[in-house]
């Protein structure tokens, strides 16, 4: 069973009855389908209600709900032939981005995306997929190999924001996101880029600056955290969902303001609830993306891309 959040305490209630009604009839000889079966309606149109009508707090928590799938996920679930590429050749490598090659639908593509860890110790070796400079710069290293030799790329972005630690500036942060985002807009193949949770500021725009950006039903992008905002506009993060109302960083906000192109659709209930439908989903809108930019030269890639985000705002 997924871990429900704190809006979803209803539909738990439901599930935790519907499974004593169970233990209860494994114990005895009481007939209680018919009455699991109209608890488990009534679950089901809950939650499809719920999900239905989220605030832009609520569907943060979803975006950031530990059992996402994660880029490990996708990798394994439409990413064949894959073969990671480690380090920046310049200081280290910064486990917060994977990449490397590999192929979607048969397509040879170069893939980058950020990896968060899906339990304390995978969190703490990807540093809860947070980059420092290393990281992007391992991008850039990416990114020109796949201009080189004419791979498409595909990034997938998940992320609260780049590393903010001392040593991160130390080596040059703002300047290491500043390249990342320029090697975006200067590649010469085309760029499909996916926010598939977190897209939190410029730690996610330094992969995202592609020629089609899409984002999952329930992902959010934005310049920084509601938590962030609320810090600074009321001096308290307990006014984190007014930020997050205000700010306007749902899939669908996005969509209408020209920062995201397409919205993926997620399993009734967000992704974690069915985690292969939801890869399936994103499998398909990036061939069908990536499709559609191959006929383009390398002269029109470059100017889509540029002319797309210097009309965003």
């Amino acid at each position: 069973m997924v871990a429900f959040l704190e809006f979803e305490k209803p539909i738990a209630e439901l599930q935790n009855r519907i499974a004593d009604l169970r233990e209860t009839a494994e114990a005895g000889t009481v007939d209680i389908a018919a009455e699991v079966a109209r608890l488990e309606a009534k679950s089901d149109k809950l939650l499809r209600d719920t999900y239905a009508r989220l605030t832009p707090w609520q569907k943060t928590q979803v975006a950031r709900h530990p059992e996402r799938p994660h880029l490990k996920d996708y990798l394994a679930g439409f990413v064949s032939d894959f073969v990671p590429l480690a380090g920046d050749r310049a200081f280290a490598d910064d486990l917060a981005i994977i990449g490397g090659l590999g192929r979607i639908g048969g397509r040879r593509v170069v893939v980058i995306g950020h990896e968060k860890g899906d339990d304390t110790a995978s969190r703490i070796r990807h540093n809860f997929g947070m980059a420092k400079p290393e990281g992007y710069r391992k991008a850039i290293r990416l990114m020109k190999l796949a201009d080189r030799f004419g791979l498409p790329v595909v990034s997938l972005v998940d992320t609260s924001g780049a590393f903010p630690g001392i040593q991160a500036e130390e080596r040059g942060q703002a300047e290491a996101i500043a390249r990342s985002t320029e090697a975006c807009l200067e590649l010469g193949v085309p760029m499909v880029a996916a926010v598939v949770g977190e897209g939190g500021s410029g730690g996610a725009v330094a992969l995202a600056a592609a020629n089609r950006v899409l984002m999952f039903e329930h992902a959010i992008y934005s310049v920084i955290s509601p938590e962030g905002a609320a810090s600074i506009l009321w001096r308290t993060s307990d006014k984190a969902p007014d930020a997050a109302d205000a700010m306007r960083i749902t899939a669908q906000d996005l969509e209408k303001l020209g920062v995201a192109d397409r919205i993926v659709p997620e399993p009734v209930g967000g992704a974690h609830r069915d985690p292969a439908v939801a890869i399936a989903a994103l499998a398909q809108a990036i061939g069908e993306e990536l499709d559609a930019l191959a006929g383009k030269s390398a002269a029109e890639l470059k100017a889509e891309r540029r002319r797309k985000f210097l009309t965003i705002g």
